[in-house]
């Protein structure tokens, strides 16, 4: 039994707008390193638009739809709550076993129920962006906010287990498209035939373990399960900052549903940077051009819909509103320490940020859950604030010490690099 963890399933949660760590994280958890012999990942929100990087022993993978244990060959189980888009999917494994994975279908079970994300998603999303011009909410452009608002408005909407049933699954098919043909027009847009769509999903339905919700329980009397979330809190769908948010529960709340139902017991482990970062719109009171350019980002660029990658300050505020907005947590992986001697040696240092002026906050008021206006009143606000900075330690212990107090929790994991060998349990530091 590990002293920290116990036997408790972990529940990886980004505290910020996503690009934490979660999957370098999500991969350490589940490596031999860590010794927590994991039985399996889950992923318990969002679809093909998360990102997870990862860099093992000279191989990198960005994970979208599979777990980030893979390398380590842990399962994956993309529960109920995933929205998954079966193309992407099958272009995910072509590219793990072109790195070696054997067989990553083999890895894979998926929830029946989960939504199916299909290339009408894809086209109506970008149709309804491209026509917000100027003033777009940052969609990754990959169908997630279309399948789920769809979801919102039509029983009959595609799920994953209706690959096995080819004359429901065009029948549905139809109807998407009857539902989306006006809006996308003639934005340029498009997606295949519906026979075509039809045959691709009943081949991936003879490919992939499709399973019913039993399989948590099941994955459960294996033994340790890793629960990896998708973005960031800052962009869950009903705490985010509207409308720049995801169509996605972000706030653990499914997971932990799911580990109570399974007669386990959870560990909340949020992950964040030593500073903030941000891609696409939406508000970011810290932000700060000259930290990006001595902070550049290898695997994250500018995208068509998302936009450009922006980075900031570490922002006492948001972290606390992150951890109330998600029920608490228990402990704290912090990535990213090695940025802090890069900024400082760039003489760009890393500054902390505990109040805003204009209006002066001290901290972001957590509203009731599915509150848009509140949030829409957050946006508002933060939006024209002026963060006021204040010296903080930039030296790797002492900024853990800092954060921890932040948070009111432990810091057990950090990291000062991107690999397995960069990451220490516990706040015990490199030399």
């Amino acid at each position: 039994m590990n002293a920290i963890f116990g036997d408790r399933d972990i529940v990886v949660v980004d505290l910020g707008f996503g690009d934490a760590g979660k999957g370098a994280t999500v991969d350490w958890l589940c490596s031999p390193a860590a010794g927590l012999d994991v039985a399996a990942v889950v992923r318990f929100n969002g679809g093909a638009q998360a990102a997870h990087n990862v860099q093992v022993d000279g191989r990198h993978h960005t994970f979208s739809q599979f777990g980030s244990g893979t390398f380590s060959g842990i399962s994956t189980f993309l529960s109920r709550s995933v929205l998954v888009e079966p193309i992407a999917l099958a272009s995910e494994a072509r590219k793990l076993a072109a790195l070696g994975v054997v067989n990553p279908f083999a890895l894979i079970q998926i929830d029946e129920e989960a939504l199916l994300t299909t290339p009408i998603h894809v086209a109506a999303n970008r149709a309804r962006e491209d026509a917000r011009g100027g003033a777009r909410h940052g969609s990754c452009g990959k169908g997630i906010g279309e399948t789920a608002a769809y979801a919102l408005e039509c029983a009959q909407a595609p799920t994953v287990g209706d690959c096995r049933r080819p004359g429901i699954l065009r029948r549905k098919l139809v109807q998407l498209a009857e539902h989306y043909s006006s809006m996308i027009g003639e934005s340029g847009h498009s997606w295949p035939p519906i026979d075509a769509m039809v045959e691709m999903y009943t081949e991936f339905a003879a490919t992939v373990s499709i399973v019913d919700a039993g399989a948590v329980a099941t994955l459960a009397r294996r033994g340790r399960m890793v629960f990896e979330g998708a973005q960031g809190m800052l962009l869950d769908e009903w705490r985010g900052f509207h409308p720049h948010t995801t169509w996605s529960t972000v706030e653990p709340v499914d997971a932990r549903a799911m580990i109570a139902e399974s007669g386990r017991e959870a560990y909340v482990l949020g992950v964040s940077r030593t500073y903030t970062t941000r891609h696409g719109a939406g508000p970011f009171p810290t932000e700060d051009e000259a930290l990006r350019r001595v902070l550049p980002e290898l695997h994250n660029g500018h995208g068509e819909y998302q936009g450009g990658f922006r980075v900031g300050h570490f922002d006492e505020l948001l972290m606390r509103y992150a951890i109330a907005s998600c029920g608490g947590i228990d402990g704290l992986a912090l990535t990213h320490l090695d940025a802090l001697a890069t900024a400082r040696n760039a003489a760009v240092p890393v500054v902390g940020v505990a109040r805003y002026e204009a209006p002066r906050w001290q901290s972001i008021p957590v509203g009731r859950w599915k509150d848009l206006g509140h949030q829409q009143y957050l946006t508002d606000v933060l939006m024209s604030v002026t963060a006021v900075p204040q010296t903080i330690p930039t030296d790797p212990e002492g900024f853990v010490e800092y954060v921890g107090g932040v948070a009111g929790v432990p810091v057990v994991l950090t990291a000062d690099g991107p690999y397995r060998a960069d990451r220490r349990l516990g706040v015990t530091l490199p030399a």
